[in-house]
């Protein structure tokens, strides 16, 4: 009988050191397991933060050329003032700034103010196509801004482009396929308002980072604009127009501001066209 208990306890301690092992071997895999996932996930995360890195590094040197270009420009119109442009190229602005608003010819002061004006009207005419309630165009020494609505862009929550916002896109490609030196920077904005996280897009920064990639998409691809002229920043909520305490002050928030870069040269050259597409009509004046 003691003979049988003793066989029964051994065999009971090795069944119990065989399981024992394999939970360990077990353990063991699912450590090694999770440690390679672990330095996987480290090295995506590096290699995502050097492509972060390098994009906003590359907004930076963006932002820098804006305001080394409004300076160059400064110092360009205080040395030639007037004697800077032709005589043709007066009377074109001239003629131009004849059909600008008066309030707002009343409030330039300089030389730069007159181009400012000749020029925004003369891509107001040219980009906005009858959606001028949609797009705001300013030229701030000579650097181009055209803020346009969502409204016109993209649905609610969506970063996908409306069809109605071809015509305007399609004239904006042709001023930017225009100037070989031209670069453009496409910045997407949005309201203050949470987003209802969704599978697609997280929250605002993802959103207007997304429509922002989408138009410069559809400039690339759809309008062959060359995709080193064009950059895709998001900004979420964080540079609004307006406070965000109402529903028509959000609406302005959320918006596509595109930033053109061109030389002074070819502002003045923008004033032809309107002028060409009038000739048949003064020669018939004449």
């Amino acid at each position: 009988m003691k003979r049988i208990l003793s066989v029964t306890i051994l065999a009971a301690t090795v069944l119990t050191s065989c399981v024992s092992k394999k939970k360990y071997v077990a353990l063991e895999e699912d450590y090694n397991n999770t440690r390679s996932n672990l330095q996987q996930t480290q090295v995506e995360k590096e290699r995502l933060e050097e492509r972060l890195n390098a994009i906003e590094q590359r907004v930076a040197d963006y932002n820098a050329r804006i305001n080394s270009l409004t300076e160059d420009n400064d110092r360009m119109l205080e040395m030639n003032d007037l004697t800077a442009m032709s005589k043709a190229n007066k009377q074109k602005m001239r003629q131009t700034l004849e059909k600008v608003d008066p309030a707002k010819l009343a409030e330039a002061e300089s030389l730069e103010d007159s181009i400012n004006l000749a020029v925004a009207y003369n891509l107001e005419s040219q980009i906005s196509s009858g959606s001028s309630d949609d797009v705001d165009i300013t030229v701030d020494k000579t650097v181009v801004m055209i803020n346009v609505s969502d409204k016109l862009l993209f649905r609610s929550g969506s970063h996908r482009v409306s069809r109605d916002a071809y015509p305007l896109l399609e004239k904006l490609a042709e001023v930017i396929k225009s100037e070989p030196a031209m670069e453009v920077m496409v910045e997407g904005h949005t309201d203050s308002q949470t987003m209802v996280e969704n599978s697609y897009i997280q929250d605002n920064w993802e959103l207007s980072v997304r429509r922002a990639t989408a138009i410069v998409r559809l400039l690339q691809d759809r309008y062959n604009v060359e995709p080193e002229k064009l950059i895709a920043a998001g900004r979420s909520s964080y540079k609004p127009v307006a406070e965000n305490d109402t529903r028509e002050n959000r609406a302005l928030n959320r918006r596509t501001r595109i930033v053109i870069l061109p030389n002074l040269d070819k502002f003045l050259a923008l004033l032809d066209s309107e002028q060409s597409a009038a000739q048949p009509v003064n020669a018939t004046n004449n």
